[in-house]
């Protein structure tokens, strides 16, 4: 592409001979394309990606093409390093001329370029060529002359292009790659300095979502209906929440990794690391299988043997919701809600306590309504920021009322099936004034309509169970169902 033309006489004229050349991983944005392709393509088409892992006999080259020819990130929403940006609005001002040279394939590379509008020419792989270090080099140089263009990098692969700019401008780089970019190029500047380690774990800590592992204390629900409270009933029990709290971080991990695009369209979910650029995606990559390991070699080490199948049911469980089934119309929910209540059975599996058809019952339809109210929040948000349908998911706006209505049908079930078990011989023999029992029924309506509002009116968090956690009201309602079953055990 030929130079654009400014006014401005001498001066205007040697900025235009002068090109800024940027690159586009964790430099421009702050993420890896290939990564993000790839898993753009898994959440598409699971099978397509993986026989498209056939072309890296080819070279990565092609394999970028084919994972682009299945799914491609929203440009618009990748996360944007400022400084660069500001770096490139500096050049631009300054009548130079700009570049966007990538190893991306060249079509990603295409349209992230068209949504920013900050290029005026772009180039990127193609499957025969994997524009990187000594070929990007190359095509630079062939370009631009020797020293005749500015680079903008963020590793050590572009130690080959620094040799041949005129201005090394490394981007997050340490203390090493700023030595070694200095002596690649007659000059060097340095963008986006890292943050301290402190800083840089915070990201790390964030994204194993340590406040969803209290729906992990369902695992004490068996213990807590069979009244054992005995020292090795409550280990066992805090072991397996253990495990499934290591398990549920590396699930949140991968979702994370599969739902990059639709989070970024999220308003609450876009800050999340990964989707933010704030924990490289590499890095999540690598804490996944961490996590699973050490959550199944304590399991496997100190519970039950039937706590590792749960587990490994839960895991393969919220994998396939991962992967599919949070796309499915109404099996998302039923799936949600089964996930739920696989909680309750490993405190079972975990501390050899059976589990009545009546708990199953109760959770089960309360899981359900909880299930449903999380769907309903994510219809709600998107009503308001004018998204026709939910990000990811297979609802529309106008189920809104239908989703509304499954959540208050299966939370008044859950109090109908609470309301019949009081009155059984099993209640009797477990309760002493099981009577009391029936000032549960009122407060847990009252939970369920409330939350059901707070829903419709946008109040909610993504998660109705973790969010009653933080809700005042909502742990009243708990204090005094709890308050109502101890009456009834030991008055």
């Amino acid at each position: 592409m030929p130079p654009v033309r400014r006014p401005g006489g001498a001066q205007a004229d040697e900025a235009e001979r002068r090109v800024l050349v940027v690159d586009l991983d964790r430099t421009l944005i702050r993420t890896d394309m290939l990564l993000e392709t790839f898993f753009a393509a898994l959440a598409r088409a699971p099978l397509r990606t993986l026989a498209a892992l056939g072309a890296l006999r080819r070279g990565r080259a092609a394999f970028k093409a084919a994972l682009a020819d299945i799914a491609r990130p929203d440009p618009r929403a990748l996360p944007i390093e400022p400084a660069v940006k500001a770096r490139i609005e500096a050049a631009r001002a300054a009548g130079e001329r700009v570049a966007l040279v990538t190893a991306t394939d060249e079509r990603v590379a295409r349209e992230i370029a068209d949504a920013l509008g900050l290029f005026d020419e772009v180039h990127g792989s193609t499957p025969e060529r994997n524009l990187k270090g000594e070929a990007k080099a190359a095509l630079l140089t062939a370009l631009c002359g020797e020293r005749g263009f500015d680079y903008v990098g963020d590793s050590a692969a572009d130690l080959a292009v620094w040799r041949h700019a005129r201005t090394a401008i490394t981007v997050g780089a340490g203390p090493r790659l700023r030595r070694l970019a200095e002596g690649a190029a007659p000059r060097a500047e340095h963008l986006a300095p890292p943050p301290p380690l402190s800083r840089r774990l915070i990201p790390h800590l964030r994204a194993l979502r340590p406040h969803q592992w209290l729906k992990n204390a369902l695992i004490f629900v068996p213990p807590l209906a069979a009244h054992r409270f005995d020292g090795a009933t409550l280990g066992a029990a805090a072991l397996g929440f253990a495990c499934f709290s290591l398990t549920a971080s590396c699930v949140y991990i991968v979702n994370d990794l599969l739902d990059l695009s639709a989070d970024r369209a999220h308003p609450r979910k876009r800050h999340r690391p990964l989707a933010s650029g704030a924990l490289p995606i590499t890095h999540g990559l690598a804490m996944a299988p961490v996590l699973l390991g050490g959550a199944f070699a304590l399991a496997l080490a100190a519970l039950p043997a039937g706590f590792s199948a749960v587990l490994a049911i839960y895991f393969a469980l919220t994998l396939a919701y991962s992967l599919t089934l949070k796309r499915r119309l109404v099996i998302d929910i039923c799936t949600l809600a089964g996930l739920y209540t696989l909680r309750v059975f490993a405190g079972g599996a975990a501390t050899g306590l059976a589990i009545s058809p009546w708990t199953l019952a109760f959770f089960g339809f309360l899981f359900l309504s909880l299930a449903a109210m999380k769907r309903q929040t994510e219809l709600v948000d998107g009503l308001r920021s004018g998204r026709a349908r939910a990000a990811g998911r297979a609802y529309q706006v106008e189920d809104l009322p239908i989703v509304a209505m499954m959540a208050v049908a299966a939370g008044y079930l859950s109090v109908l099936v609470l309301a019949l078990y009081i009155s059984t011989d099993a209640t009797r023999a477990l309760y002493s004034s099981p009577q009391l029992l029936w000032w549960a029924l009122p407060v847990l309506l009252y939970w369920i309509s409330r939350m059901v509002m707070l829903a419709h009116r946008g109040r909610m968090t993504d998660d109705p169970l973790v969010f009653a956690t933080r809700d005042p009201v909502s742990l009243a309602c708990g204090a005094a169902t709890l308050a109502a079953g101890a009456a009834g055990a030991w008055l």
